[in-house]
């Protein structure tokens, strides 16, 4: 060992211990790749959720440093972030989006899993851990837009609660575990949950639900941190209307991932029939899929059945939150009579909505096995090809495109403008991720070469006597007695 740290200096050797006493532990058990080619966001975007998560971290991190967990200072701690603190608008903007992006981002990494067929090979562990984060994380943002206890929130809340109360047997004492006996119990409770209890569980979860090696593409991470802070510059999180308890709060609709909930609890059918046993069935098909689906085949053009019941469900999410948006525009009507929805038209619309998706999918690629060719054809991506002169241009261009932007942005927050200001800087974040692939793509290939192989050893050769000399016989030479 002392040979490893011989003709090292300082800084060298300081770093080569402590890998040696990390090689046993879980930070060096994951291969972390960056690659050196483009590759599609969908291949890795389970690596983009967790990015997210490390935004979450980093921008929730700052904001606990000022809020207040309480009735009465909720509400004006996240007022004091948005218009007081230095960049306090940039962070609450970016860490609302995040959460939205890694909900989002979790629900398309399902469904790609889904459709390529990944959950077989012996990852029926990793399906299942990765579909109970799935749900955490909505459980996640859920609670963490609860906590500026503004209208909106008091309605997630209520939700909630509802659903909590109405579970069977335990129902009433879940409740008081879960939620308390007030408003304050609700705060400090969600609190606790948003940013210690649920954001441990995720972390324990993603231990079995990674893989061993991880693929971080650097312009996708940046070009999607950027997608985030230009949707805060352009729809900027809304403080809403303060709850108060004594005046009736108005109408609006949950987070757009709970809208489709909402619009089962409407109906005025039993709140745990439609607000829990409903879901629970879309996740129990996804946790039976790895143990029904054991065929060989991956490709979704492969697997009819499973492809077209894939399709249906998201007929059904999207037909289920379009409809959650809805309130009756009629404002002479009672509230009641304004959020009730008509059970009819919902359930049957989801029900021909299934069937009519299930159908054609189902019908057109079991004809496409049947029928269609059995040659599979494979095309090769046609690389960007551009010229030492091309590429410099174009990364001169972005660089001073990138340059101006950063000035621009400067100039947005000493006017005041954080809405333009956190735009461009998520403008900057897209340039970069620009340069970086015009970079990747033009640099050449290295020359893929055989390992040169060591030349054979020649046999040395090994010093014998010389053999001894052959005896030499006397011949008698018989003469011709004629020549004579």
């Amino acid at each position: 060992m002392a040979e490893k740290y011989k003709d090292k200096n300082l800084i060298l050797k300081l770093v080569l211990w402590i890998i040696d006493r990390l090689e046993r532990t879980v930070f060096l058990g994951f291969r972390f790749t960056f690659p050196r080619k483009f590759l599609s966001p969908m291949g890795f975007s389970g690596m983009l959720t967790f990015s997210t998560f490390v935004v979450l971290g980093i921008t929730g991190a700052v904001l606990m440093l000022f809020y207040q967990p309480g009735i009465e200072g909720a509400f004006d701690s996240v007022r004091l972030i948005e218009e007081e603190i230095p960049l306090g608008f940039a962070i609450r903007n970016i860490h609302y989006h995040a959460s939205n992006a890694m909900v989002f981002l979790a629900v398309l990494h399902l469904y790609y899993q889904y459709f390529s067929g990944r959950y077989k090979i012996r990852n029926e562990i990793i399906w299942v851990t990765g579909l109970i984060l799935g749900v955490v994380t909505v459980l996640e943002a859920f609670t963490g837009y609860d906590l500026i206890f503004n209208d909106r929130a008091e309605l997630a809340i209520s939700i909630g609660v509802g659903l909590t109360v109405f579970s069977p047997v335990i129902g009433p004492q879940l409740a008081a575990f879960i939620w308390g006996s007030g408003f304050s119990d609700f705060l400090l409770r969600l609190y606790a949950l948003h940013v210690f209890t649920i954001p441990l569980v995720m972390a324990v979860l993603m231990f079995f639900h990674f893989p061993k090696f991880l693929v971080f593409d650097i312009p996708l991470l940046t070009a999607t941190t950027g997608i985030i802070m230009l949707t805060g510059g352009i729809f900027p999180v809304d403080l809403g209307v303060k709850f108060d308890p004594n005046v009736p709060p108005g109408l609006t609709v949950p987070e757009w991932y709970l809208t489709g909930l909402y619009a089962f609890i409407r109906t005025g059918f039993d709140k745990f029939v439609t607000g829990g046993l409903l879901p629970a069935l879309l996740i129990l098909f996804f946790l039976a899929v790895p143990f029904v689906d054991t065929g060989r085949k991956f490709s979704w053009k492969d697997r009819p059945f499973f492809t077209a019941l894939g399709l249906g469900s998201i007929a059904q999410i999207l037909v289920a939150t379009v409809w959650g948006f809805y309130i009756n525009p009629d404002p002479t009507l009672p509230t009641v009579e304004r959020l009730l929805i008509d059970p009819v038209p919902l359930f049957s619309i989801m029900l021909i909505g299934l069937l009519i998706s299930f159908a054609i999918t189902y019908g057109f690629l079991k004809a496409r096995v049947v029928f269609g060719s059995k040659k599979r054809t494979f095309t090769k991506p046609v690389p960007i090809s551009l010229s030492g002169r091309w590429t410099a241009t174009i990364i001169a261009a972005l660089l001073g495109t990138q340059v101006l932007l950063n000035v621009l942005a400067i100039q947005a927050l000493n006017n005041g403008l954080l809405n333009l200001a956190l735009f461009e800087v998520g403008a900057v974040f897209l340039v970069f991720a620009a340069v970086f692939h015009v970079y990747r793509a033009a640099k050449p290939e290295l020359p893929k070469t055989k390992p040169q192989e060591l030349p054979k050893p020649t046999p040395v050769a090994t010093k014998t006597p010389p053999p001894a000399p052959a005896p030499v016989i006397a011949r008698a030479v018989e003469t011709d007695s004629t020549s004579e």
